[in-house]
């Protein structure tokens, strides 16, 4: 995601979310390869990195931001380009939470968010599901058609 796609305050990144959002997916998914943030002194981003992708993608990363004001962005990629993302930010094109879908995660495309709570914990499973979901069955679809995940 880029700064153009928010409008609005995002406020400062909150680093105990990143923390409990690192946590919840090492111990959610086996898939997980390594995590890390873009800058050891001050984190803006954590990335997670998995051993394997959606569809044939052989690899795939998730770059998170989580704001002291509960605004986030979960931004998949993966080794075939393919990107998706679930936001929470102020912005001119749709709800404040909102899903840009794949395979460009482009703004133009964003639609309302599957996912309706709010707590760092509880928005990490359900992002997390969605993925899950979207893995095992092969479908991207699967990424933004639950009703109130987790």
């Amino acid at each position: 995601m880029n700064g153009n796609d928010r409008a609005g305050e995002f406020g400062t990144i909150y680093l105990p979310a990143l923390q409990r959002i690192r946590d919840l997916w090492l111990e959610l998914e086996p898939l997980v390869e390594d995590t890390s943030y873009d800058d050891v002194v001050a984190p803006t981003e954590l990335q997670i990195s998995f051993s394997d992708g959606l569809g044939d993608a052989e690899s795939a990363r998730l770059d998170i931001q989580w704001s002291e004001l509960e605004m986030y962005s979960f931004h998949y990629v993966d080794s075939d380009d393919i990107n998706w993302r679930f936001d929470r930010h102020p912005n001119t094109h749709s709800p404040e939470i909102h899903f840009h879908p794949p395979p460009e995660a482009a703004t133009t495309d964003a639609e309302p968010s599957c996912i309706d709570v709010t707590e760092v914990s509880l928005v990490t499973r359900a992002v997390h599901a969605m993925w899950r979901a979207a893995y095992e069955n092969d479908d991207v679809d699967r990424l933004n058609s639950a009703s109130n995940p987790p």
